[in-house]
């Protein structure tokens, strides 16, 4: 794998392990607030400073990983299986099947732009983690659906297949024996991807006030805490911090999902 996939592993392993051992690496109590100490800088008490009610923000970063990461691991197993089970019911039976599936089903979700439909439904279900995880497994299954319908039409014509079907394998063993281990390489790579958009997400949502509701630690509030002129005049840390741990953890999902890209096709690999 290239050096740049190698960095993403070691970021995300890293921010795994912070959320994991979260209430050993807090150094305060995120919902701990204390007016005199509100917009403190960093110093040797306050790693990343305080925000606007003295909360220690270092904490709070803590303890967004594990939000954020239980939105993108749970979005992304959801919508994964959803749509590799209904992608590839379409792409093997094609027929009306696949007419009704993709070229209704599909096409009424993509008619919506996916942020603008998660935003209404979340405003229509009520804030919440559990609605909001909803919501992105609404407008995330699709695009597996799409990626795993077109591999199985592809995988379904190879000869050991129709070897399979001439032998009398029935619909089940062929398609989830024979056709989905040789046709689920593309949704590594799109897993992967998938879950740096469900933390982008899940940071935007709560930052429009329609995700994690505060005071949960998670940074899309926090950055939504901190972002009026006064606030980034005086205290540029209180937003600072959250923006690079949503960037670190998007960037180093990218750096994976470019990785398993190459690793996964022969062609990438030879270049």
């Amino acid at each position: 794998m290239s050096r740049l996939s190698i960095i993403g592993i070691a970021i995300v392993a890293v921010f795994v392990l912070v959320a994991i051992f979260a209430p050993w690496i807090a150094t305060h109590d995120v919902g701990a607030t204390n007016l005199s100490m509100r917009y403190i800088g960093p110093s040797a008490a306050h790693w990343f400073g305080t925000d606007s009610t003295g909360r220690d923000i270092f904490s709070r970063v803590v303890f967004g990983a594990r939000i954020s990461l239980e939105v993108g691991i749970v979005v992304v197993a959801v919508s994964a299986l959803v749509g590799t089970t209904i992608g590839a019911v379409a792409g093997y039976y094609s027929g009306w099947v696949d007419r009704v599936l993709s070229g209704y089903l599909f096409n009424v979700f993509l008619a919506f732009p996916g942020l603008l439909l998660a935003i209404a439904l979340v405003a229509f279900l009520g804030a919440g983690l559990n609605k909001l995880i909803f919501a992105l497994c609404i407008i995330g299954w699709v695009g597996y659906a799409r990626l795993i319908r077109a591999q199985v039409l592809k995988v379904r014509e190879y000869d050991f297949v129709q070897a399979a079907r001439a032998l009398g394998a029935g619909d089940f063993r062929i398609l989830f024996i024979h056709i989905l281990p040789n046709a689920i390489q593309p949704l590594i790579v799109q897993a992967s991807l998938g879950m740096a958009g469900a933390v982008l997400a899940e940071a935007s949502l709560s930052f429009l006030g329609l995700g994690v509701p505060p005071p949960a630690p998670s940074w899309g509030v926090m950055i939504e805490e901190a972002r009026d002129l006064s606030t980034l005049q005086a205290a540029p840390h209180a937003l600072i911090f959250p923006g690079l741990a949503i960037a670190l953890t998007v960037l180093a999902f990218n750096f994976i999902g470019d990785g398993l890209r190459e690793y996964l096709d022969p062609r990438q690999r030879r270049r």
